[in-house]
């Protein structure tokens, strides 16, 4: 497979990962701000998602529709749902030999969603809630196409890759924005609310339930989405499949000098199945998943060396 194909799988996958992720979060935000009594800051998803300075950060953390715009239909916004997609689209066209007719598709629907203005209207007046759902489902139904349709080859390897080194940075940046507010707020440590707020957005309340029956406590929100196997939002289950696609590659022969990376990958992944909760609080959470998270870079920036002839 030439370079410049894989790297357009691999970042169309990334793409549409983090469009997911911003929708999610931001659908459940919204419902919390809504029953939220006091006034509902939005600080936290915008440092996560966007790289505005503090000033202007201030302009809109309390101005949930502001938010809303900025970042699903922010011109301006690198980060916003519109931009991505539209870069998810532009390398899709690019490779359309190399995903089916059905995916690209779904993803020029889901294109097209997102730059109607009649969702730019529902999200200035009517509820936000109804348009995210929309756009979520999207998402959904482009995942199960590419399940169903593409090739089990190298293709769907680097998109894989792609997706959940993604999704793996995500769950580490959500749970270090969470963690780090109570460093601020002690109180919500014990807050219910906050806790169960932080599992919907992830996808990850239903299991939660089902695994912890003691009720929501912290450590073992950050068990289920640091270590939890079964969890497909977990930090460890992505790293995991980072690992078994890249595997899948060596086997394919894609290059020959891999090692460095294979040995990037086994390491991360073998750190994060034998760390517990002790080991992690031993270390520092904040330490931990920066440490995590910077291998995870590292990573990505050896996937694009080796692989895509970037550097």
């Amino acid at each position: 497979m030439l370079s410049r194909v894989a790297a357009n799988l691999y970042w169309l996958s990334r793409y549409v990962e983090r469009s997911d992720g911003i929708l999610r979060m931001l659908k459940i935000y919204y419902a919390s701000s809504q029953d939220s009594i006091s006034e509902f800051s939005w600080k936290p998803i915008i440092k996560i998602y966007t790289g505005l300075e503090k000033q202007y950060i201030q302009h809109m953390e309390f101005n949930s529709r502001e938010v809303l715009l900025y970042l699903i239909a922010g011109k301006e916004n690198a980060n916003s749902v519109t931009n991505i997609i539209t870069l998810a689209r532009e390398n899709a066209r690019s490779v359309q030999d190399h995903i089916t007719k059905d995916l690209w598709q779904c993803l020029n629907e889901y294109y097209h969603l997102v730059k109607d203005p009649r969702l730019i209207a529902a999200l200035r007046k009517d509820d936000p809630i109804s348009a995210l759902d929309i756009l979520i489902k999207q998402v959904m139904l482009y995942y199960g196409t590419a399940e169903v349709t593409m090739e089990r080859g190298e293709g769907r390897s680097f998109m894989n890759i792609g997706k959940y080194l993604e999704r793996s940075i995500q769950s580490i940046d959500i749970l270090d924005s969470k963690f780090g507010t109570i460093d601020h707020n002690p109180d919500l440590l014990t807050d219910t609310t906050y806790w169960k707020h932080l599992l919907l957005s992830i996808g990850g309340h239903e299991l939660y339930l089902k695994t912890y029956r003691q009720g929501f406590e912290a450590e073992n929100v950050l068990e289920m989405v640091v270590l939890n196997n079964d969890f497909p939002r977990s930090v460890v289950y992505s790293v995991g499949h980072i690992n078994r696609y890249f595997e899948r590659l060596k086997n394919e022969n894609t290059i020959s000098n891999v090692k460095e990376l294979s040995f990037l990958i086994g390491r991360l992944h073998s750190r994060i199945r034998y760390s517990t909760i002790e080991t992690i609080q031993e270390e520092g959470l904040h330490n931990f998943l920066f440490s995590i998270k910077k291998d995870l870079y590292s990573i990505g920036n050896s996937v694009n060396e080796q692989y895509f002839g970037y550097s």
